[in-house]
C-alpha cells in the first residue's frame, strides 16, 4: 500500500499557504508573444509575465551583442546567437518588475529593445517572438490561434485554483479535486536510483517520488500530478535555502513546477525534507528526470540529481 501522509502533508501545505503579499497581480498576460520592431518602436517595448521556477524563451530575428539584465544572479540565464533563456528563482518577489535591455548587432534598426519582466504570482510567457520585419499572414494566424489556446487554458486554471482554494481540505478535499484514486496515491521508492552530481553541496541520501491522477486533460491526454521528497544532507558551510527547482525531462523538456516545500534551511552538516510538485501530461511523466534545485542568492550553483522516476 502506499504512504498517503508525507503526500497529505505536502498538499495540504501547498493549498493552504497564503501569500503574504496583498497587491493585485500585475496586469499582463501569459502565453507567447509576437513582437515586430520598427524604427517607431516606444523604447519600453512590452511586459512579459515570468514566474519563479518557469523558463520564458525570446527569439529574435537579429544576432544579438548584449544583454543587460540588473540582478543576473537571481535568474537562471542561457543566452546563444539569438536566443535568450530566463527561469527567475524563488529570490524574486511578487509584483516586482525588471528592466531588461537587449541590444543588437551593428546595423539593426532598431539597435536594442527594453523589456519590463514582471513576476506574476501564477503566469509566465513561454515564448516572446521578436522580429525586425513584417510577419506572414500565417505566422499571424498562429499567433491568433496560440492567443486562443493560452485563453483557454488561463481559464481552466482560474477555475481550478479557485476549486482547489475552497470546499474540502483534507483527505476529502483531496479526494473531491480527482487526486486521490481508488488505490490512494501510487509511490515509489527512489533512493537507491537517485545520485548527485559530482560538485554538490547537497547529497541526496533518500528519495521516493509520489503521482496523482487528476480529472483533466490536455490536448486530449490525462493530466497528472507528481511530487518528489528528497531527503537532502548539507555538506557545505552556510545554511541551504532553496529559491525554486526544475524537473527536467529526457529531451531536456522542463515540466511545470506548482511548488517546492521546505520545513526549514538546511544547517551545514545538516539534512531534511525537501519536496517538489509538478504537473504534467500522463505521457511526459514517463521516462527519466533530472531534478535541479537552486539556493537563494548567495547559496551556491544548481544542485543537480539524476535517476528520478514515477510510479
Amino acid at each position: 500500500m502506499p504512504v498517503l501522509s508525507s503526500a497529505v502533508l505536502l498538499r495540504l501545505v501547498l493549498l493552504t499557504a497564503a501569500p503574504v503579499e496583498a497587491s493585485a497581480p500585475p496586469a499582463c498576460e501569459a502565453g507567447t508573444h509576437h513582437l515586430e520592431l520598427t524604427q517607431d518602436t516606444p523604447g519600453e517595448a512590452l511586459a512579459v509575465c515570468i514566474h519563479p521556477g518557469r523558463s520564458t524563451h525570446f527569439f529574435f530575428d537579429a544576432k544579438l551583442a548584449d544583454v543587460e539584465l540588473p540582478g543576473r544572479e537571481r535568474f537562471l540565464v542561457t543566452q546563444d546567437g539569438t536566443g535568450l533563456a530566463l527561469v527567475p528563482t524563488q529570490a524574486l518577489k511578487k509584483g516586482e518588475r525588471v528592466r531588461v535591455t537587449v541590444s543588437f548587432q551593428e546595423g539593426t534598426v532598431p539597435a536594442r529593445v527594453r523589456f519590463t519582466l514582471v513576476v506574476h504570482p501564477s503566469e509566465a510567457a513561454g515564448l516572446v517572438e521578436v522580429t525586425h520585419r513584417p510577419r506572414s499572414p500565417d505566422s499571424y494566424r498562429e499567433g491568433e490561434q496560440q492567443a486562443r489556446a493560452d485563453a483557454r487554458r488561463c481559464r481552466a486554471d482560474k477555475a481550478r485554483l479557485e476549486a482547489e482554494c475552497s470546499g474540502q481540505r483534507g483527505l476529502l478535499g483531496l479526494r473531491a479535486q480527482g487526486l486521490l484514486g481508488e488505490d490512494g496515491i501510487p509511490s515509489k521508492n527512489l533512493t537507491p536510483s537517485v545520485t548527485s552530481r559530482p560538485g554538490n553541496t547537497l547529497q541526496s541520501t533518500e528519495a521516493r517520488s509520489y503521482r496523482a491522477d487528476t480529472a483533466r486533460t490536455e490536448g486530449g491526454r490525462e493530466v497528472v500530478r507528481l511530487t518528489v521528497k528528497q531527503l537532502l544532507e548539507n555538506h557545505g558551510s552556510t545554511p541551504w535555502t532553496p529559491a525554486g527547482a526544475v524537473l527536467v525531462g529526457p529531451k531536456g523538456e522542463e515540466l511545470k513546477v506548482l511548488g517546492v516545500w521546505l520545513r526549514e534551511p538546511i544547517p551545514a552538516g545538516k539534512r531534511s525534507e525537501a519536496w517538489v510538485e509538478v504537473e504534467t501530461t500522463e505521457e511526459m511523466a514517463r521516462g527519466t528526470f533530472t531534478l535541479k534545485w537552486w539556493g537563494q542568492e548567495g547559496g551556491g550553483g544548481a544542485e543537480l540529481f539524476d535517476g528520478v522516476t514515477f510510479p
